[in-house]
């Protein structure tokens, strides 16, 4: 009788939920983990990692993430005894980086304070190279995490930010993280288009339905039906046209251009603006139904100058997309030191350009130099002006300290060893991109 009594013990509770979990507690210890975690990080035992600090079995590193420009969810569940969720870089048993998402949620003691954290790890695919959003910058790191909740949602989604930081590349990031990744992903840009025009790539049109319109034409509604339509623009939207997108929103139906039956679409709505939307409901140039609409889940992409410490790493990229640019990577302190210390009114838009005309520069050339870095607008005469942001170039200095364009063999190999043999600490310590140390290495392993 007493045996049938007994309680089942924590092990065997937690060993049941079907993803890695662990129970923390406020000094960053691990008190229980269960066999999912275990086999995740590759320890044959609870043993391994009972006492073991959390940052170190899925980081890798000797601090909280939060030191690392990660946002702490245990941190935030001790502050405000709120469950939370994250997007985080782990590194997982054989050493490989991977994209997780984090849930975290309070575990109370018998006065109802925050005891203990729950945290649930949830692995995801790690988007195309294509599709990934460049940088490591706190501000970044935030915006990922934030694009991870929303994702797998219906929501609507309304980006808003300067032009050119990137907002069809985020449209692109939450087609990619959502469940309708496999089917389409259709844009349209509202500030390239007239009215008519507008509408009938929107909606369609039937035959006849206008002088030139000689046959039936499905619009992207249609197109993107199961999967996503993202609308750029959308403050250029006409007042007229309004009022049909709203329409389709609230019930998912519509009518061609000159149709008479309403047609059915599943569609999840991305919106892009660099207009401030509000201001032109007060002025009653944009509908506020529509507004509150599409804000449902509003983001703000950040502008380049507020994340300075991505440009070197979103400037390799780009070389590394040229022809012949690889071989200007990694960048020279000098160089990164010139384009960290520049504010990019253009932004990222304005740093791929920057970097195209570098190239082009120095075409035929070992080094891409400073001369080579044209900021701005070139007055008539071809003078150019350089930047001071000598505050910025301290703020960065650190990442910067190497004395030339190249590494040595004998830096990689001390930043492995610091990082314990892996390669994006390496390359965080190194202050280039891992694709970067990822080349030194192959060239390391061709010398043995």
């Amino acid at each position: 009788m007493d045996k049938m009594l007994n309680k089942p013990s924590c092990k065997q509770i937690i060993d049941v939920i079907p993803d890695p979990f662990v129970v923390i507690d406020r000094n960053y210890r691990i008190v229980a983990a269960n066999r999912h975690y275990l086999e995740h990080y590759g320890m044959s035992s609870a043993e391994e990692v009972i006492g073991e600090a959390c940052y170190k079995i899925s980081h890798r590193v000797d601090s909280p993430c939060s030191e690392h420009g990660e946002h702490c969810p245990l941190e935030t569940v001790f502050s405000t005894a709120q469950a939370t969720q994250v997007m985080h870089i782990h590194y997982d048993q054989h050493g490989h980086e991977e994209h997780v998402q984090i849930h975290t949620t309070p575990l109370f003691d018998d006065d109802g304070a925050v005891r203990y954290v729950g945290e649930y790890i949830y692995p995801v695919v790690k988007p195309s190279e294509d599709n990934i959003l460049i940088g490591r910058s706190r501000t970044m790191l935030r915006l990922s995490s934030l694009l991870q909740r929303v994702a797998k949602t219906p929501t609507c989604v309304l980006l808003q930010g300067e032009s050119g930081v990137g907002k069809e590349r985020v449209a692109e990031y939450l087609h990619q993280y959502s469940n309708r990744a496999e089917l389409p992903f259709v844009i349209v840009d509202c500030a390239t288009l007239g009215e008519n025009l507008i509408e009938s790539e929107l909606f369609g049109h039937e035959r006849g339905s206008f002088t030139g319109a000689n046959r039936q034409k499905k619009g992207l509604f249609e197109v993107a039906d199961g999967g996503t339509l993202f609308i750029d623009e959308i403050g250029e939207l006409p007042l007229s046209l309004q009022t049909k997108l709203l329409r389709v929103l609230e019930s998912g139906s519509f009518r061609r251009l000159g149709g008479t039956s309403y047609l059915k679409a599943n569609v999840r709505v991305i919106a892009a603006t660099n207009r401030n939307l509000l201001a032109m409901v007060e002025q009653g140039e944009f509908r506020q139904d529509l507004y509150y609409r599409l804000s449902a889940f509003p983001v703000q992409v950040p502008p380049l100058r507020e994340r300075r410490d991505d440009v070197p790493m979103l400037a390799e990229h780009f070389l590394a997309q040229m022809e012949e640019g690889e071989r200007f990577i990694p960048l020279s302190p000098e160089v990164a030191e010139t384009l960290m210390a520049y504010d990019y009114p253009g932004n990222v838009r304005e740093l791929r350009n920057i970097v195209d005309r570098a190239a082009i520069l120095a075409y035929g050339e070992q080094l891409l130099r400073p001369e080579h870095i044209i900021l701005g607008e070139v007055p008539q005469g071809g003078a150019i002006s350089k930047p001071s942001g000598g505050a910025a170039i301290a703020q960065h200095k650190p990442l910067l300290d190497r004395r030339n364009g190249r590494l040595s063999e004998q830096e990689v190999l001390d930043a492995l060893q610091a990082s314990d043999g892996h390669r994006a600490g390496a390359a965080q310590r190194l202050g280039v991109s891992e694709r970067t140390l990822y080349r030194y290495v192959q060239k390391l392993r061709g010398k043995g």
